[in-house]
């Protein structure tokens, strides 16, 4: 047990005594530590965004919902259901009922064109002709300004996300669609959702406003439970009048998410690699400097028969906690800058926006310190190996 010991005591006095002298090395620390913390606070506060809209995509789904598409189409957009075959999937088992019948909702989806508050730029914003069934097909679904629209009115309620992020939304103004003014008279809030950057209205009066007919774009519907989607599936498509694809809400939304997570989370991670570079380089500078200022120091240490792997990770261990306080401080900067914050962005699904909250997670909070301690690592490593391998006759001479 007295090796072991004695080679944790090496550490523990080389270590201590590295740290004593961090106050006479405070500007290259300092400016390794804000390199690590400006690359952190960049990584967050980008990842945030992809988390904020996988949230949102989250918030829109529940498992015992799912959504009906034309057979072979990818989002709303490309789709378009009759009204013939609406009556045939709302007769299908597995639904959930009420007095009134299935808990089935024939939607359509189109985009009008409003302007962004912060820039004033043009923006695709969804209005959704919607049911009556369809606040019961979304439990999350919550007036709280105003009132409904009356059905079969030029009347539309809005999102709180769009009311928030597009100009001209506000109670008692009015939206232009076609050649009509539909006057806003409510605001609902989702739970975060999708459907709260959405624009609503009657879906009767939408479909002769843009020539739709008797047709729809998807049909939203509550199953009785999840485990009731195979049979409610199986029944669609194997009935020889319809050409659908039934799905589950959940895995909807998740396809949906995935381009726009992905090309944020892989732009925002090239990026943090990119800066981590040259935090990397800064951190390989500072310990370089640490460890050429107190060569004698090291020199007379092994001298007195410190080992080399005690300088070693003495060194490491300054390196790891100089960028344990930088990685600290971005990842709580980003928090304090991005934490629901909110925007809007091109849904690439859609082609319209998404409103969302920056989401600035516990996750994602340690997935930046981890970054940061990656780059403490590979920038203390080679200085610390200089260290342990400078010959002590060389060391000892230097001024």
């Amino acid at each position: 047990m007295a090796g072991p010991f004695n080679w944790l005591s090496q550490i523990l006095s080389i270590s201590l005594f590295n740290l004593r002298t961090l106050p006479q090395r405070l500007g290259s620390s300092g400016t390794a530590v804000f390199g690590i913390a400006g690359v952190v606070a960049v990584m967050v506060s980008v990842l945030s965004i992809a988390e904020g809209i996988l949230r949102t995509m989250q918030n829109s789904a529940s498992p015992d919902n799912v959504i009906v598409l034309r057979s072979g189409a990818t989002s709303e957009m490309m789709s378009w259901v009759l009204g013939d075959d609406v009556r045939v999937i709302a007769e299908a088992p597995g639904l959930a009922r009420d007095a009134d019948g299935a808990l089935a909702s024939p939607e359509l989806f189109v985009i009008v064109t409003l302007q962004k508050k912060s820039t004033g730029t043009d923006a695709n914003v969804p209005l959704r002709g919607i049911t009556r069934t369809a606040p019961l097909v979304r439990d999350n679904f919550e007036l709280v300004e105003g009132r409904m629209f009356e059905w079969g009115r030029n009347e539309v309620v809005i999102g709180r996300g769009a009311q928030l992020e597009f100009a001209g939304l506000e109670i008692g103004s009015s939206l232009s669609v076609g050649k009509e003014e539909w006057p806003v008279v409510g605001v609902f809030e989702a739970d975060g959702g999708l459907a709260e950057t959405e624009i609503w209205v009657d879906a009767l009066v939408l479909q002769p406003a843009y020539q739709r007919g008797n047709s729809y774009q998807a049909v939203y519907a509550k199953l009785e439970s999840p485990d009731a989607f195979p049979a409610f599936k199986d029944a669609l498509t194997s009935d020889p009048r319809l050409t659908v694809s039934p799905m589950r809400e959940t895995e909807y939304y998740a396809e949906q998410s995935a381009v726009l997570y992905n090309l944020i989370t892989g732009l925002g991670t090239l990026v943090a690699v990119i800066m981590g570079l040259g935090a990397v380089f800064g951190a390989l500078n500072t310990m370089y400097t640490a460890v050429s200022a107190r060569a004698r120091e090291i020199a007379t240490l092994r001298a007195l028969g410190f080992h080399s792997g005690p300088v070693i990770v003495s060194v490491l261990t300054e390196s790891l906690l100089l960028a344990l306080v930088g990685g600290s401080i971005g990842a709580v900067l980003a928090w304090l800058a991005f934490d629901g914050f909110r925007a809007a962005t091109l849904n690439w699904a859609s082609f319209s926006q998404v409103a969302f909250a920056f989401e600035v997670s516990p996750a994602l909070l340690a997935r930046g310190i981890i970054f940061a301690l990656v780059i403490g690592l590979v920038g203390g490593l080679f200085p610390a190996v200089r260290a342990a391998r400078q010959p002590v006759s060389e060391a000892l001479r230097e001024q």
